[in-house]
C-alpha cells in the first residue's frame, strides 16, 4: 500500500513539475531579430517618426541596443514597465538605447486606439508604442506564446541577448527590476 501511494505521489509530482515548466515565448538568446512592419501609435516623441507612420522599427534602430516588448494588455502593470523603460532609455541616450512596445491581439483598430490612449495617459516620451501588422501574436517567426502576457526581447546588433516571458498576472515590481537590470547586458 505504501509503495502504491509513494508511486502515485511520484507520478503527480513529475506531472506537476512538467506543468509548472518555465514559460518560453519569443526569440531566444543568440537568435537574430528579423524585420517586421508596425504602425506607430504614440510615444518616442523625438525619434522622427510620426503617429500613423508604418515602418520597421527593428530596421530603423539598426545595430543599437534595444528593449522590444510584446504585450497583450495595456494595463497598470505594463504602465509600470513602460515608465521604467522610458527612464532607462533617457538615462542611456548616450549609448543610443531604444525601446518599443508592440501591443498584440485580435483587433488591430482596437489595439491602435489602446496604444494611442496608453501613450498619452502615461506620458511616454522615449519608448514607442506600436501595433505590428501581424498583430495577433506578433510576427510568426518570433514564436510569441499565446500563454505569455508579456514577452521582452533585449537585443543588440540584431542578436538577442536576453528574453523574459511573463505569464498573466506576473509582471510585478521584481520582474520589472530584472528586465531593467538586464538592459545592462546590451549597453557597451
Amino acid at each position: 500500500m505504501k509503495t502504491m501511494i509513494a508511486s502515485g505521489l511520484a507520478v503527480v509530482l513529475m506531472a506537476a513539475s512538467a506543468w509548472a515548466g518555465e514559460l518560453k515565448s519569443g526569440l531566444q538568446p543568440g537568435e537574430l531579430v528579423g524585420a517586421f512592419d508596425v504602425e506607430k501609435c504614440g510615444g518616442a516623441v523625438n525619434d522622427g517618426i510620426e503617429v500613423g507612420d508604418n515602418l520597421c522599427y527593428r530596421c530603423m534602430l539598426k545595430a543599437r541596443p534595444v528593449v522590444m516588448v510584446f504585450a497583450r494588455k495595456a494595463d497598470a502593470q505594463l504602465a509600470d514597465l513602460v515608465k521604467e523603460l522610458d527612464k532607462t532609455v533617457a538615462a542611456n541616450s548616450d549609448k543610443k538605447l531604444g525601446s518599443f512596445i508592440n501591443l498584440i491581439g485580435k483587433d488591430q483598430d482596437e489595439l491602435k486606439a489602446k496604444a494611442k490612449k496608453f501613450a498619452a495617459e502615461n506620458k511616454v516620451s522615449n519608448v514607442a508604442l506600436v501595433v505590428p501588422a501581424d498583430n495577433e501574436n506578433g510576427p510568426d517567426e518570433f514564436n510569441i506564446s499565446p500563454d505569455a502576457e508579456v514577452t521582452v526581447i533585449i537585443y543588440r546588433e540584431g542578436t538577442v541577448a536576453v528574453n523574459h516571458a511573463v505569464a498573466p498576472g506576473k509582471l510585478d515590481k521584481k520582474t520589472i527590476q530584472g528586465i531593467v537590470a538586464d538592459t545592462g547586458k546590451v549597453l557597451k
